[in-house]
């Protein structure tokens, strides 16, 4: 390696710049590193037509100027050596030979990323390029990283890859520039790198609107003299406060970004001539108490704009940004902005979990983050992992792992729509999370290619394609928890929801098939089995058919329900109640016998309520005299009645409501709803809520679907109304009178 090679950008100046901060160790690796690659990559071109080795010679510099340690500039380099598939245990071997077990590591998980980018940027699928798609990559992303120096390595290689076509003035290709704005300057800011945010973020719009960067560039330039003499201005008025009040601090005039210029203006809707902010300084001080005393210097020199202040080192932002932001104004009406920080904290903000290396804050208000997944932990742990503990005195930088599993992973389709699944999750997780048909017919899988058992566990990274049947359905098999096939909650629960629903016909069909028979005992086949159904207490026939296949009811009681509706005058009472689950209330009509019920033209005739139907004022109501057992009372609208009034009009009579008083009346109220396990409860605080008393429920469950038959007493129909309104308010509910 020699200083005047033009051929190689591994000049002894390099190796200088890049092993700033390196012990004479670090500065032999890395010089071992950069001859290797000199040696395998001259003349070698990546695929956006930069030198191999110059775009790893200037990736290592930049980790530099970031503070990385020696494995991450080390393993930046080997990155970009050939692999050759024939041989690359071996290559991997004597990498671990000659670097470290630790290097190879970062090499590996830094080739993962970029294959990873290569599958993303052949995205055929449009649900990939959505915002929710981009947050998941970058999900993906971090959890590919089990250290998170492979992240880094990463944006720095982004970095690079953008100044190269900018110098070189060779096109960049505008997928790559959104690419940067979308996954890469997100990440950057979360890990609280703003160096490397903000020059992304100027070469991606750069790139992306270069019309509109040129003019913004021309509007600072032009007025960039005047700024400057402004701000040297205000940079010798707060240095001589500063002194004054024996303040160490630096003062300095700090750099704007076109593309925040851009982005402020566009969200803000603000002409260039209106930004408060294009005049900035940056006051640097030894402490956080000296922070507050230069605000109150700064804000009696000049006059604060009181809505635009921020006060970030009290409430960091969430990626741990720590700083005070001010604007003021002087006499002429000239705003400038003014940022004051300590040294760890301005570290910090340029260089985020980089800065760590070299400074740890003390105390909780380091910034750090509860987190509830592992995924926010990485985020937390940004600001500590890879530090150097000043303990241990080697250099040796601290453990990235995380010692508890993670809780989600992130797979891709072969479209590369990222989807986030439970750690452990299986080929059969996947597919049910795409679609519940596709997982009732998954039979196979491939990952990255390659056929795998349903059994197999996923990992971050790897792409899955599902093989499924025409038709059909899953395997008792996967909901055994000790087999494994599946790790998701929600796919289980699909998977016995296609059992249940198959159980749910079978008995549905044997059912029917059991009250058809006992239908043609009795020589009633051409009976409508759904009012039968209702006459027996059931919502539909289908729930008739599950109770007597499930041997809930006796079939006897369909020949009890017939015998009533055809025995002949003088007998028994056509209407014999048949809901078998109500018991009276205390003060109701059952037990007082008074009905309330006027019979037009006759006196003191013992009436009784229907049971089929639930009369309760103001419904309006027919009369039906039976034998011996007065008048039954029925609601017009009765169908039970209707049969009655078809087959025998001479014992019909007008009847209407008298004073009720304070009588109850049993009703009964019909209820629909999904199955919940507080779905009894919710309903009964209802019914507590408006004091009305329950005396008997009916409850069937069918394909998930509750169905419950409630029998209240209330005082009229107002009641009804308020009960059916607060019912059908509740999430699911769908409540009615039966």
């Amino acid at each position: 390696m020699t200083s005047g090679n033009a051929e190689t950008p591994f000049t002894e100046d390099w190796l200088e710049k890049a092993s700033a901060g390196l012990d004479s160790a670090g500065t032999a690796s890395l010089r071992e590193a950069a001859e290797a690659v000199a040696e395998q990559c001259g003349g070698v071109l990546a695929g956006t037509g930069e030198p191999l080795a110059a775009h790893a010679a200037q990736v290592v510099l930049i980790l530099a100027r970031l503070g990385a340690d020696v494995a991450a500039r080390v393993s930046a380099l080997l990155t970009v050596l050939p692999v050759d598939a024939s041989s690359s245990r071996q290559q991997t071997e004597a990498l671990r030979r000659t670097f470290g077990a630790e290097v190879v590591s970062l090499v590996q998980g830094t080739r993962a990323l970029l294959r990873l980018g290569e599958i993303a940027g052949q995205a055929t699928d449009t649900a990939a390029e959505g915002s929710q798609q981009k947050e998941m990559q970058r999900k993906m992303l971090l959890a590919m990283a089990a250290d998170l120096r492979i992240v880094l390595m990463r944006l720095a290689s982004r970095l690079q890859t953008l100044t190269w076509h900018a110098r070189s003035k060779t096109p960049c290709p505008p997928a790559m520039a959104r690419e940067t704005l979308q996954l890469y300057t997100p990440l950057a800011n979360r890990l609280g790198i703003w160096q490397v945010k903000w020059e992304m973020e100027d070469l991606a719009f750069r790139f992306l609107h270069p019309e509109t960067y040129r003019g913004i560039a021309a509007q600072l330039e032009e007025k960039r003299a005047e700024r400057e003499a402004l701000i040297a201005q205000v940079i010798d008025t707060i240095k001589q406060s500063l002194a004054d009040d024996g303040i160490h601090a630096e003062v300095s005039g700090r750099p704007k970004h076109i593309y925040s210029i851009w982005n402020k203006m566009r969200n803000k809707n603000l002409s260039f001539d209106q930004l408060r902010d294009l005049r900035a300084l940056r006051v640097i001080v030894d402490t956080e108490r000296d922070c507050y005393s230069v605000l109150a210097l700064v804000h009696s020199l000049w006059t604060p704009v009181t809505e635009e202040f921020d006060d970030y080192i009290s409430r960091p932002k969430p990626n741990g940004y720590r700083s005070l932001h001010t604007v003021v104004t002087d006499e002429q009406g000239r705003y400038f902005e003014i940022q004051i920080r300590t040294r760890a904290m301005h570290e910090a903000a340029e260089y985020g979990m980089a800065a760590h290396w070299h400074y740890k804050e003390a105390g909780a208000r380091g910034g750090q983050q509860t987190a509830s997944s592992s995924y926010d932990r990485k985020i937390a742990w940004m600001r500590q992992l890879l530090s150097f503990d000043s303990e241990q005195g080697d250099g040796q930088p601290a453990s990235a792992q995380d010692d508890a599993p993670p809780d989600r992973i992130y797979v891709m389709t072969p479209q590369a729509r990222v989807i986030e699944l439970p750690y452990g999750a299986t080929p059969v997780d996947f597919a049910y999370h795409l679609h519940t048909d596709l997982g009732h017919r998954c039979r196979g899988a491939r990952v990255n290619g390659q056929m795998v058992p349903l059994l197999t566990r996923l990992e971050t990274g790897q792409t899955v394609e599902v093989i499924a049947a025409k038709s059909g359905g899953p395997s008792r098999d996967w909901l055994n928890p000790q087999l494994g096939y599946l790790a998701s909650g929600r796919a289980r629960a699909k998977v016995r929801a296609w059992f249940n629903a198959i159980e749910l016909q079978q008995r549905i069909s044997q059912g029917h098939t059991l009250v058809e028979k006992e239908l043609q005992r009795l020589g009633k086949t051409s009976v409508n089995q759904e009012q039968l159904a209702q006459r027996l207490g059931f919502a539909r026939a289908d729930d008739l058919y599950v109770a007597a296949a499930k041997d809930e009811f006796s079939l006897r009681h369909i020949e009890q329900a017939l015998r009533d509706d055809a025995q002949p005058a003088g007998k028994k009472d056509p209407e014999e109640p048949v809901d078998r689950t109500y018991t009276s209330g205390t003060d109701s009509v059952a037990r007082t016998g008074q009905s309330g019920v006027l019979v037009v033209g006759v006196d003191a005739l013992l009436t009784q309520l229907a049971r089929c139907c639930h009369p309760a004022p103001p419904d309006k109501i027919a009369g039906f005299v039976t034998r011996g057992r007065g008048v039954t009372i029925h609601r017009q609208d009765c169908p039970a009645y209707a049969a009655l009034a078809s087959q025998q009009p001479e014992r019909l009579i007008e009847v209407d409501w008298g004073d009720t008083g304070q009588a109850k009346y049993p009703v009964r109220v019909s209820v629909q709803a999904p199955e919940s396990p507080n779905l009894l409860r919710d309903l009964s605080e209802v019914f507590a809520r408006l004091r009305l008393h329950v005396v008997g429920v009916h409850t069937q469950s069918r394909r998930s679907l509750t169905h419950m038959i409630f029998t209240i007493e209330v005082k009229n129909g107002e009641q009804i109304g308020q009960a059916l309104q607060a019912l059908n308010e509740l999430p699911g509910v769908t409540a009615q009178r039966h």
